[in-house]
């Protein structure tokens, strides 16, 4: 089907956008979306692009290059990829650049406030001006100049970036790795209709981004390198557009705000906030040491309880052929991506004040992910919805397997808080009696076993078992019999091989992982 502007739409665009909580209508509507024919549906990527080369088309079409066309229109003649434009960032970029000046001036200041307040009270008030002046004009010069030489570019397989006024850097970010792509805007750059645009990549320690693009153009750059990354072909990557996601969860404010207020981090810290400057004061009564210790432990209990109040507002999980999509965020709004394919643990968090309430925190791993968070607060049982479509056809086991009797003289008093069950497609270890975390780990991502017994453990014949993932974590089944520990690491590897062998790929867009 197409546009009024003869341009093709998504099947699943037209469909209408969100569909609805009901995990049973996203799933029809996934699944509908998935089995259509024609060019009604997403297609598989196909073949993957060749340097020099334009990328094969689906299989249900008839030609290689324009649609219904010949697969070679003249004998002999080769296809060439269409030439590599770059472009700039959003003209208000340069505001964000001209404060490093600013900030090398500040932090001067700040280092020695008293030298620095005599040299400038010294200073005649023109040349107080003047200085003004020219730190203003050096810095709309560096802001402006580190703007013009900014540029990036998308070719058919990577995007590159480069930057640099008299070094000059350039990233070359591989597509096919990409692990998600995200939009943040902060407060101020709401107000003037510019977001920055965060990429994870595999194997990188940090998100490169591009700070800022207009609203419109980010998203759908943010399209094109998903479309592209799925292994759409580069002339149709722009016309895919982005997926339409189905809601599955809303966190509501109020539920979020009883859920901090039941928060034992909250409490920890404001008490020790409150408790530890009054000690210090009747020991020493010094002024500054109290100062010095009460704000960051103040601070400390802002962050636990308003910082995330005000980062995870109005959460919001939705279902799409690109992934699972976050948005959240009362100042500054954040649209993420967890991609499924690449998740390698799932942790379920219970404080103890949630537990009559019913409700449970989710926790991910992601390979060469940051994102940490998939549910701050929900229902056990609406939660458990969500994790299924992270991982397809998990169940979160409902009992698990104790220690024996002999490892409170291991782990006194804690020991009755770990667990264990293995099911046929997760390892799961529980541990906590007072946060209690429930971590599960699918067969397919264990990339090791090993088995740890000391001394005092193996006297009282217990030993523990920990299985490594690709998100360099580790999950431990903590006092396990010796004889069961032995046998679970057998086990357990060749569980983890069979679950490699059958599971599908990690390309977490394409038509298979929808």
């Amino acid at each position: 089907m197409a546009r009024g502007d003869g341009r093709p739409v998504r099947a699943d665009a037209a469909g209408g956008g969100r569909i609805g909580a009901a995990a049973a209508e996203v799933r029809a509507c996934l699944a509908s979306a998935a089995h259509r024919r024609g060019r009604d549906g997403r297609h598989h990527p196909g073949a993957r692009p060749r340097r020099g080369r334009t990328a094969a088309g689906p299989a249900d079409r008839t030609g290689r290059g324009p649609i219904g066309g010949a697969v070679n229109e003249t004998p002999g003649t080769e296809e060439t990829s269409a030439p590599v434009v770059e472009r700039r960032l959003h003209p208000v970029t340069p505001l964000r650049r001209a404060w490093a000046p600013v900030a090398v001036g500040a932090g001067w200041a700040f280092h020695d406030p008293d030298g620095a307040y005599r040299r400038v009270s010294d200073l005649a008030a023109e040349t107080v001006l003047l200085a003004g002046g020219a730190l203003v004009l050096v810095a709309s010069l560096y802001g402006f100049l580190t703007w013009w030489f900014t540029h990036f570019s998308v070719t058919d397989t990577e995007l590159r970036i480069r930057t640099g006024l008299l070094f000059r850097r350039t990233a070359h970010i591989r597509l096919d790795r990409l692990q998600a792509v995200d939009l943040n805007q902060p407060l101020l750059a709401r107000f003037l209709g510019v977001t920055k645009l965060k990429m994870d990549v595999i194997g990188a320690d940090k998100k490169d981004e591009l700070a800022y693009l207009s609203e419109p153009d980010a998203r759908a750059l943010r399209a094109e390198l998903l479309a592209r990354a799925a292994g759409f072909a580069p002339e149709h990557a722009r016309e895919v557009g982005e997926a339409p996601a189905a809601v599955l969860l809303h966190v509501p404010p109020n539920m979020l705000a009883m859920s901090l207020v039941l928060s034992g981090g909250m409490w920890a810290w404001a008490i020790t906030g409150i408790t530890v400057p009054v000690v210090l004061w009747f020991l020493t009564e010094s002024l500054p040491l109290v100062i010095g210790t009460g704000l960051p432990l103040l601070g400390a209990a802002g962050a636990s309880s308003v910082g995330r109040f005000i980062k995870e507002y109005d959460w919001t999980v939705g279902a799409s052929q690109d992934g699972l999509r976050l948005d959240h965020g009362l100042l500054d709004k954040a649209h993420e991506t967890v991609p499924p394919g690449r998740v390698q643990t799932v942790h379920i968090v219970e404080p103890l004040l949630w537990r009559r309430r019913g409700w449970v925190r989710i926790e991910l791993d992601v390979a060469g992910s940051s994102n940490d968070v998939l549910v701050p607060v929900a229902p056990r049982a609406v939660a458990e919805a969500v994790i299924e479509r992270i991982l397809p056809g998990v169940v979160v086991p409902s009992e698990l397997s104790r220690p024996p009797s002999s490892a409170r003289w291991c782990v006194p008093l804690w020991w009755r808080g770990y667990g264990l069950a293995v099911t046929e497609t997760v390892f799961a270890a529980r541990h906590g009696r007072l946060r209690r975390k429930l971590s599960l780990v699918p067969h397919a991502k264990v990339q090791s076993v090993r088995l740890v017994q000391g001394p005092w453990m193996r006297r009282h014949k217990v030993a523990d078992v920990h299985v490594e993932t690709g998100a360099n974590t580790s999950v431990a089944a903590r006092l396990r019999p010796s004889a069961e520990a032995s046998d679970l690491l057998e086990s357990q590897a060749e569980r983890s091989r069979t679950g490699r062998r059958a599971a599908g790929p990690d390309r977490w867009m394409s038509q298979a992982g929808a």
